[in-house]
């Protein structure tokens, strides 16, 4: 029997930002609901975000991912920055894999064809992450090529991503929006009848242009400031988690997260040794770690939100039903 849906769904969302170094992509990222950020080139050690660092193993960041997967509750948002530098340690992985030296190496463009493969495997994972309730946000440097229509004279700069050709188009078909971040340049006639430039008010271009690449599926303006309230509605009512403030008058010395994870014990009718031993076999602390040294954010992102599980194991392992 078939299953039609009608109407919109709501689901997290695939967004790509391109464009010149250093004018403030990773930053505008960050204000995106409770990122998470793959820092694959150090380009977020002067923003206050949480980041995981990876620059060297194609594997290693699959594996980030995947571990990501498996515990959906540590973010809303997944950041990759970038994905130029996550492509080169593609191209590194693929290479050290067939025993070449570079890409180029295998001929007739198959080096290509194996990248492209490779690297769709980490679009397949991000699809993952969309299907668990995180968005992903993938950023990326730009890069002007000389474009030339055939029935014009003369040429001009195209900006793209700064990936191969073989990449470049599959994440732009990938994503619900590919927003290309640049300055923008007012030229103006001077008193002297000399042209001048002014300006440089840094945009967000959310529509194809033949000067660069962009495009939406949400009927956005062509032209937006560079501010996340520009496209917060998107969200619907996505909002970064407050960390929780523990106060320092507290008599008991004891946050509220662990009150409530200890008063959660007691309704259980378990003990804090049994929640040790599920924590420590899916890694996040060892065994003897005492549940007062559990930060805040761990409670709150991994162990509330999967307490019913939790009971369910430690009941299982002791033969109750």
């Amino acid at each position: 029997m078939l299953k039609i849906i009608e109407g919109k769904e709501k689901r997290p969302l695939k967004i790509v930002i391109y464009g010149p170094e250093g004018i403030g992509k990773s930053t505008f990222a960050s204000k995106f609901p409770d990122p998470l950020f793959i820092d694959t080139e150090g380009g977020t050690s002067n923003l206050d975000v949480r980041r995981i660092k990876c620059s060297k193993s194609w594997d290693e960041l699959l594996l980030i991912v995947k571990e990501i997967i498996k515990n959906p509750t540590i973010c809303k948002t997944l950041v990759l920055d970038t994905a130029d530098w996550s492509e080169t340690m593609c191209i590194n992985a693929v290479t050290e894999k067939y025993r070449k030296n570079n890409i180029e190496d295998f001929g007739y463009g198959k080096g290509y064809t194996y990248l492209l493969d490779e690297y769709t495997r980490l679009l397949s994972l991000f699809d993952e992450l969309i299907e668990v309730g995180i968005n992903v946000v993938i950023t990326a440097h730009a890069k002007p090529r000389k474009f030339e229509l055939p029935e014009e004279q003369g040429a001009f700069d195209r900006y793209e991503m700064k990936l191969t050709r073989q990449v470049a188009p599959v994440i732009k078909e990938w994503c619900d929006a590919l927003f290309f971040v640049n300055y923008k340049i007012y030229v103006v006639t001077t008193e002297n009848n000399t042209k001048k430039a002014q300006g440089g008010k840094r945009v967000l271009y959310t529509t194809h242009n033949p000067t660069y690449d962009a495009k939406n599926r949400f009927d956005l303006p062509e032209e937006l400031e560079l501010k996340f309230e520009a496209i917060e509605h998107l969200f619907d009512g996505q909002k970064k988690q407050k960390k929780e403030v523990v106060d320092p008058e507290n008599i008991s010395g004891m946050s509220a997260v662990i009150e409530r994870l200890n008063k959660m014990i007691g309704d259980a009718q378990v003990s804090e040794a049994d929640l040790q031993k599920v924590v420590a076999s899916k890694g996040h602390y060892k065994e003897d770690e005492p549940i007062t040294n559990y930060s805040d954010e761990f409670i709150t992102r991994w162990i509330i939100p999967n307490w019913e599980k939790i009971v369910k194991t430690i009941k299982n392992k002791k033969g109750e039903q």
